[in-house]
């Protein structure tokens, strides 16, 4: 069925009626929207929606992960028609997901970008609907969370990272991907004792109380030991999930800003995202694939993979 139906699917970003259901169109052509889901506005019966933010003028050392949106979308396409690896149900044929397309802002107005974020998380928030965000260097995480604790309190932040982002800075109309979370923090959208940031491998003497697990903590104890670890500190309390691609070695993941050796691998990455399924995740996103430097492609390939396995533990919660 799957030949026959890549004989007759096109732009299925556009064509497709159904949300639900993998995608057979060749993975080298058509409309390149995340994993062939369709591209809309209408939230009306939709369980998660991937939009993009599509900024990097945050960055501290090399920018590109403006691009990084239209990258995954691209690399996306490998995993359009299949079920993901790994997962006792089809996240692509059990969830109505859609391509919500990237936020609108005016680049050269940078004071204003924060709150044009936050505002368009709040219109997918309001409609009871998952966003799953695609950057977008780092910062982008701090409006999104606005809108998050707005609807549901403090959150747990599960950062995967080589840096903690909590640098102090008590300016909060700074823009930067280094301090937001110091920010967040400070600004009560962050529950430290019930957060966790994992891959950390640069220093920061103060963590504001938010609990570490470095990169090598991982490496010794294991990936499968790492996902319990986190799903004690989490509990049941309400989690955003940001995966800074840096969180991965360069030998993994080249294509970033601030990239830090000694990362975790991407089997590391992969048991411990499939093994804290149902944490009480309630979004997330991945953030800083900078195409100009991912020569392979391979960083945005694993941003793809990880933004897929975001939409698989929501749709944990949902199913099972």
């Amino acid at each position: 069925m799957a030949l026959e139906d890549a004989k007759n699917q096109v732009d299925e970003a556009f064509t497709r009626t159904d949300l639900r259901g993998p995608s057979f169109e060749n993975t080298f052509g058509g409309a390149t929207s995340f994993l062939r889901r369709k591209y809309t506005k209408d939230l009306r019966g939709v369980d998660i929606a991937v939009t993009g933010v599509p900024f990097d003028q945050a960055a501290t050392n090399r920018p590109g992960t403006r691009l990084g949106p239209r990258a995954i979308r691209e690399a996306s396409a490998l995993q359009s028609p299949d079920a993901p690896y790994g997962w006792p149900f089809d996240a692509l044929s059990e969830l109505a997901i859609v391509d919500y397309g990237d936020v609108a802002f005016d680049y050269a107005n940078v004071p204003a970008f924060p709150d044009t974020v936050s505002d368009h998380i709040r219109g997918i928030l309001a409609a009871n609907v998952a966003s799953v965000t695609l950057g977008g260097d780092h910062y982008i995480s701090f409006p999104i969370l606005k809108a998050y604790a707005e609807k549901y309190g403090p959150m747990s932040l599960l950062q995967f990272d080589a840096h903690t982002d909590t640098w102090v800075d008590d300016d909060m109309t700074r823009v930067d991907h280094g301090t937001m979370f110091y920010k967040a923090v400070k600004s009560g959208l962050v529950d430290p004792v019930r957060s966790v940031q994992v891959g950390i491998r640069t220093t920061n003497d103060d963590t504001l109380g938010v609990n570490i697990i470095d990169a090598r903590e991982v490496y010794e104890a294991g990936p499968a030991a790492t996902a319990r670890k986190i799903k004690e500190i989490l509990g049941d309390h309400p989690v955003y999930l940001s995966f800074d691609i840096d969180g991965l070695d360069p030998a993994f993941a080249p294509g970033t800003g601030t990239p830090v050796w000694g990362g975790m691998s991407s089997i590391q990455s992969s048991i411990i995202l499939r093994d804290i399924a149902g944490i009480n995740i309630k979004g997330g996103d991945v953030v800083e694939v900078s195409p100009p430097f991912d020569t392979t492609g391979a960083t945005a390939i694993a941003g793809a993979h990880i933004a897929t396995e975001i939409i698989c533990l929501l749709g944990w919660n949902k199913f099972r």
